[in-house]
């Protein structure tokens, strides 16, 4: 979600550093570090070979940076977020890499952990940010459905609970007929969902993949690509600073300049379909994830990092304006729509302004041509009526990852390989993507979804089973599936 200026931040708004002792910067134009110029450290990292088996780092010293022990926490370093850059390669006249395997622009969720596989098995990678991290981005961050069991398989989840995230086993889902709760959501150790702020995710993955061998820069902004013909081969900085790959991969948003540049086009679109507006409230009592529909408006609220509770509110984008004459008095009025979740946050403190985005259109983009690939949202945006970007950012990351390991090793030709990754995406997201559209269009329930409901009622195990399947984390093939799965078509 991108920010629209709402109401300002209430008295007494409080810093608070995330559990793994970093301290994020907001992307609203709040510093919360004061600036230090201190020079970058050049360092040898050993190279693995590509193929060398994923979730084997290289050896060597640890990703630095940071500032060490007894350091000033609200210092950020000029270059505090920069890995050490390696030296076993050519190098150019100018004292940068001749060129490496993938370049990836944009490290937040899908450019991080794009990097952190490609680099986990073997790969030369430079990832690439204009941002300073850690630091918060305005938007949704509900992962769900198959995005904490990858965590997981990554070795990344109890990374990601570490920072203050709780873990959310438990939904309570009101569709205007009455209130379902689910409770003990954790299929094979992992919880159904999780809501961990963007500073805290994104630097989990950012430090994955230096772990991993990667190369990072942040505060570094890609002005334009560089080409050989029609192929692109490298990405060119403000300033003139080059880097050559073999592949460059953008994964900065749905306004990617990767996919402006190389006019990648784009298919299945719909305009923006509704608008969102959310903030964080202290003191609010949230057992796990809480989703309301009210009459064309949605509200969800889940809990975070530093015992915050977040709560989104959606409307048809036909109301902006209405919406937008006096936002937190119509936030707060659709919260006033279901009272026991009112009192809890109108007996709450809002610790943050109110956020919010209005320009969210729908599309596919073809993810892939010479030289180049998308990867997240750059490759396929979506409302956040149904919270799937992240999860399906992180899922899109490793079906990249499998084909571009098999055209840069050479077992696939690049086209043959980037186009089966193209395949395997679609094939993946194009259900969830109607059925998505039809969220952000506040269309009501489906009557299969309110009897199937209706039938789990009352009955704890049933309620669980049909939040399950709902999220994706139990089978179509089980019997409690075929009975509760909300349908697709």
């Amino acid at each position: 979600m991108a920010e629209e200026r709402g109401p300002v931040l209430v008295p007494g708004r409080r810093l608070r550093m995330f559990g793994n002792g970093t301290w994020p910067h907001t992307a609203a134009g709040e510093r919360e570090t004061r600036r230090n110029v201190m020079s970058n450290t050049r360092t040898l990292r050993p190279r693995r070979s590509p193929g060398q088996p994923e979730g084997q780092p290289a050896a060597g010293p640890a990703p630095g940076g940071r500032p060490g022990p007894g350091a000033d926490p609200m210092v950020s370093a000029r270059g505090a977020n920069m890995s050490p850059r390696r030296t076993d390669a050519t190098m150019t006249s100018a004292g940068h890499r001749h060129r490496y395997d993938a370049i990836v622009v944009g490290a937040r969720c899908a450019g991080a952990a794009t990097a952190m596989l490609l680099a986990r098995r073997g790969f030369d990678v430079l990832l690439v940010d204009r941002a300073r991290f850690p630091s918060e981005i305005p938007h949704g961050h509900y992962i769900r459905q198959h995005g904490p069991p990858r965590l997981a398989a990554w070795g990344l989840l109890d990374r990601v609970l570490a920072t203050g995230c709780p873990p959310i086993t438990s939904i309570t889902m009101d569709l205007g007929d009455f209130p379902l709760t689910g409770r003990g959501l954790v299929v094979d150790g992992v919880p159904v969902g999780i809501a961990p702020r963007r500073a805290a995710l994104d630097q989990v993955l950012i430090d994955a993949a230096i772990q991993a061998g990667a190369e990072f820069r942040d505060r570094f902004g890609v002005h334009d690509l560089t080409f050989d013909d029609d192929r692109v081969t490298g990405i060119r900085a403000r300033g003139g600073l080059t880097e050559r790959a073999r592949v460059v991969i953008g994964a900065h948003g749905r306004n990617s300049r990767v996919a402006k540049l190389v006019e990648a086009p784009a298919y299945a679109q719909q305009p923006t379909l509704a608008c969102w507006y959310f903030a964080y409230w202290s003191g609010v009592p949230l057992d796990g994830l809480e989703m309301y529909w009210r009459d064309h408006r949605m509200i969800f609220a889940h809990p975070t990092n530093d015992e915050l509770s977040a709560v989104f509110v959606g409307w048809p984008i036909a109301e902006l304006a209405a919406v937008r004459s006096g936002i937190e008095a119509q936030l707060m009025a659709v919260v006033d729509r279901v009272p026991d979740l009112s009192q809890r946050i109108r007996s709450g403190r809002r610790e943050e302004r109110i956020y919010g985005a209005a320009q969210l259109p729908n599309f596919l983009r073809k993810p892939y041509g010479p030289g180049w690939a998308l990867v997240g949202d750059a490759g396929c945006h979506k409302d956040p009526a149904r919270a799937l970007g992240i999860c399906d950012a992180l899922r899109d990351a490793e079906l990249l990852a499998d084909s571009l390991t098999s055209s840069l090793s050479g077992a696939q030709a690049e086209t043959a390989a980037l186009g089966e990754y193209e395949r395997r995406r679609n094939e993946a997201t194009m259900d969830d993507y109607e059925a998505n559209l039809r969220a952000a269009r506040f269309s009501p329930p489906a009557p299969e979804v309110l009897q199937a409901r209706a039938a789990a009622r009352g009955n704890p195990h049933a309620m669980a089973q049909f939040c399950l399947a709902w999220e994706g984390r139990i089978t179509r093939r089980t019997p409690a599936a075929e009975l509760y799965q909300p349908p697709r078509a």
